[in-house]
């Protein structure tokens, strides 16, 4: 299924790799290097899917996914944190936070998709 998918992440590495994943799986992309950027593309465009960096400057993505989900023009769009915190509890606390799921760095091309494809609704098959 192609979905539109938007990435919300502020390195540049991190949001080339994930681009390119996504892109060759069929998926069409928005792109934003800061969360408040991305929660106006997310209220104009209405994506399928978020994917929102959780650790960036100004405004972080614990704090854009209460936004996002505190507007009712936005608040169903799934938001997928994609985070470097993965000691024990974290997936736990980012779930709580108002994230639907949960997706580590450095990425795992295996794990990404799956998760993309579990939270859109979709089996991926490998």
């Amino acid at each position: 299924m192609m979905a539109r998918i938007l990435i919300v992440e502020d390195t540049p590495g991190n949001m080339l790799l994930t681009s390119i994943m996504l892109e060759s799986d069929g998926h069409t992309l928005y792109c934003a290097e800061r969360a408040r950027a991305g929660i106006a593309i997310a209220a104009e465009q209405q994506p399928d899917l978020i994917l929102m960096d959780v650790q960036m400057p100004e405004l972080d993505g614990i704090a854009a996914v209460a936004i996002l989900k505190a507007d009712p023009r936005t608040q169903a769009i799934p938001v997928v944190a994609l985070t470097a915190y993965v000691m024990k509890g974290d997936r736990e606390r980012m779930l709580a936070a108002g994230f639907d799921g949960y997706i580590e760095k450095p990425i795992d091309y295996d794990s990404f998709m799956a998760e993309v494809a579990r939270i859109l609704g979709t089996a991926r098959h490998v």
